[in-house]
């Protein structure tokens, strides 16, 4: 289990994008916070099991329905800041 910094570009704010993702997150038990960035981006943080690390990207990856995505970029965080006890909207 390690922490991940994510960064999304593209079509990802003002089209539900964090609403689709938090939400989806939460179902499947992943903890950490999705928030919009002031250059258009948008940043998730979370704990991230190794074995289920493609699932995590994949669901970053589809994003809703009006949303568009061009890359993503991550890091691991070798310690995290904060404890989360699920995944919630940042603002």
């Amino acid at each position: 289990m390690e922490w991940y910094r994510f960064i999304i570009f593209g079509r990802v704010q003002g089209v539900f994008y964090r609403k689709f993702v938090s939400q989806t997150m939460m179902k499947n038990q992943y903890k950490g916070y999705i928030q919009n960035l002031s250059d258009g981006t948008v940043e998730v943080v979370a704990e991230v099991f190794d074995d289920d690390f493609d699932t995590f990207l994949q669901i970053l990856k589809k994003g809703s329905l009006l949303s568009s995505i061009e890359n993503i970029e991550y890091q691991v965080i070798s310690e995290a800041t904060f404890t989360a006890d699920g995944f919630e909207i940042r603002y």
